[in-house]
């Protein structure tokens, strides 16, 4: 029997949602539902510092109000951190973790610009340094990407349904657990993704890079693959992403306005947006 499809929206209630918002939401729902599968809904909230519960509030009605329906309850990662604590503790039991006392201006001063993004590449400062005196200090935890790659040997995954060698260490070694939360987004994504039966992962281009990294903590954790679909984004006439930071009306503020949230879905998906720009 051939397995159920399974895709998932993920937002994080940090700020209200945009039309790049839902047209991710948008091809993720129909992906399932063209192929009798599941659509879920996942709230990412584990920034303690940023989320906000109106956010959530403002997140469901705007789905509901572009008309569409998830499947099962609401899942929400502030409750799920026993999960990603449990996968940081096999990661450290296999050497692969060490901590980090580095603050973001002495990352930025001596590293190197990251190939896979804007990000700075963390140069591995604290990487073998004896930190067993310096633990009452505020740290994070990092994955030494180089052993990491090693030990999981080649990897790679499907994206549209090609195949797309897995290149982890391009992106130096990354957080997993930050100094201000319990879990990075490279970890809670990956573990979710897995526990909650995702098949098909449907997100935007600017999450491709990321993917190298669930890949490999999915190897290392003996987690399945699900198939990747990384859409391109909205664009403004301007070529900058649709965002409220570079002007792009949020969906709750265009459904106060009166718009008609099922006509502006049925418009994303013919590729028109509900202000002047086109797709990219």
């Amino acid at each position: 029997m051939a397995a159920v499809t399974v895709t998932r929206f993920a937002p994080s209630p940090t700020g209200r949602l945009h039309p790049g918002h839902a047209w991710s939401a948008i091809l993720a729902h129909d992906f399932a539902r063209a192929r009798g599968g599941r659509f879920l809904l996942r709230i990412e909230d584990i920034d303690g510092t940023r989320s906000r519960p109106e956010h959530v509030a403002t997140l469901v009605e705007d789905l509901r109000w572009l008309g569409l329906e998830w499947d099962g309850e609401i899942v929400f990662q502030s409750r799920r951190l026993h999960l990603y604590a449990g996968a940081l503790e096999r990661l450290r039991a296999m050497g692969l973790l060490y901590p980090c006392f580095c603050t973001r201006a002495e990352i930025a001063a001596a590293s190197l610009s990251a190939p896979h993004g804007p990000e700075p590449v963390y140069p591995g400062t604290c990487r073998g340094v004896d930190a067993a005196a310096r633990m009452d200090e505020l740290h994070c935890w990092r994955i030494d990407m180089a052993k990491a790659a090693a030990l999981a040997g080649p990897l790679a995954w499907r994206d549209h349904g090609g195949a797309i060698a897995a290149d982890p260490l391009a992106a130096g070694d990354v957080v997993l657990a930050r100094k201000d939360a319990p879990a990075s987004y490279h970890l809670a994504v990956t573990v979710d993704d897995a526990a909650q039966g995702v098949t098909d992962v449907v997100r935007g281009r600017d999450l491709f890079a990321a993917t190298h990294i669930h890949r490999l903590l999915q190897a290392l954790l003996g987690l399945p693959v699900p198939d990747y679909h990384h859409h391109d984004l909205l664009l403004g006439p301007d070529g900058e992403r649709l965002a409220k930071r570079h002007g792009s009306p949020t969906l709750a503020a265009l459904r106060e306005a009166g718009e008609d949230g099922p006509a502006l879905a049925d418009m994303l998906r013919a590729g028109r947006l509900p202000i002047a720009g086109a797709r990219g």
